[in-house]
């Protein structure tokens, strides 16, 4: 996988990823498979963030960050 974002973009994501997993965190004692869902979401973010890649924006798709 090649870089497809910058270092703005990376922070961005890792924040959002961040907050995914809080999210799921919160969740958990209220809805275990919604909590599932963001913590699989906030690992595929922080994943995109660490590697510097954006799987929308390999779809060609043009983000704002």
């Amino acid at each position: 996988m090649k870089q497809n974002i910058d270092q703005k973009g990376r922070v961005a994501r890792g924040s959002l990823g961040l907050l995914f997993l809080l999210a799921g965190a919160c969740l958990v004692s209220q809805n275990g498979t919604l909590a599932t869902l963001f913590f699989a979401c906030g690992v595929f973010v922080l994943f995109e963030a660490l590697r510097g890649w954006c799987a929308v924006r390999a779809c060609g798709i043009k983000t704002p960050l």
